[in-house]
């Protein structure tokens, strides 16, 4: 048994010697799996990189975004995905638009078909978005579908502006500021964004929220403060540089 595996082996080996093409053909028939850890990492890395450039420290991107500076950390060695809020308000702190990180549908009609519209996600993480809001002179509405995955955690916020939930399906809990509430079908929540909050799907089930805020997650509004020239004296800003890795 041992020298008939042996012969058959030698004679595929045999085969490829004679024939290049045959180890050359299955290598091109096999496509690359992208994991999602790969996708947040360099996610992760811009981002760090961007920081690194403006010569801010974790800390300071993270008081000013309104998350942790343990997230933040997350979020620049790949081990979490941020939020599209999260996201926003951390380039938001790095002076960068949103879509140098993320790359979202545009709408420029206020009507929306459920099998046109394009689910995305932030660097492949778990919560799914289909954007529902236009965008179009004065426009200051922002509105999304939030699909959370069961057991999801969000990451604890607080940013510019004011927000609704309104549960499209399923139920979750939303903590804001220690106070937990659960949301079920047919619920809504209105707060003001400036309070730390974060939600939790205690189910398992995937749960649809309705999300619709003031704070311009798309990235569109042209009036955004986003200053690029970033020429300040060094007194004035040396609370917020360092040396951190």
């Amino acid at each position: 048994m041992v020298r008939h595996a042996r012969s058959r082996f030698n004679g595929n080996l045999n085969l490829t010697r004679t024939n290049p093409a045959a180890r050359i053909l299955p290598m091109l028939k096999k496509k690359p799996q992208v994991q999602p850890e790969d996708t947040a990492l360099e996610l992760g890395e811009q981002l760090r990189r961007c920081r690194k450039e403006a010569r801010l420290t974790m800390q300071y991107v993270a008081d000013n975004a309104g998350l942790s500076v343990g997230f933040i950390s997350q979020v620049e060695r790949g081990l979490a995905a941020p939020s599209l809020s999260s996201l926003r308000s951390i380039a938001r702190v790095l002076q960068r638009p949103i879509s140098e990180f993320l790359e979202q549908p545009g709408s420029s009609t206020g009507t929306t078909r459920k099998s046109r519209r394009v689910s995305y996600r932030v660097a492949d993480g778990s919560i799914s978005y289909e954007r529902l809001s236009a965008n179009f002179p004065g426009s200051t509405l922002r509105s999304v579908i939030v699909h959370e995955p069961p057991g999801h955690r969000s990451e604890p916020i607080s940013h510019e502006g004011e927000e609704l939930f309104y549960m499209l399906q399923g139920e979750i809990t939303v903590e804001i500021e220690g106070e937990r509430k659960i949301l079920r079908q047919g619920d809504s929540m209105h707060f003001a964004s400036r309070r730390k909050h974060a939600t939790w799907n205690h189910t398992d089930q995937t749960v649809s929220i309705l999300w619709s805020g003031t704070m311009d997650v798309f990235g569109e509004d042209a009036n955004e403060p986003i200053q690029k020239d970033n020429t300040q004296g060094t007194s004035a800003n040396s609370d917020r540089k360092g040396d951190e890795e």
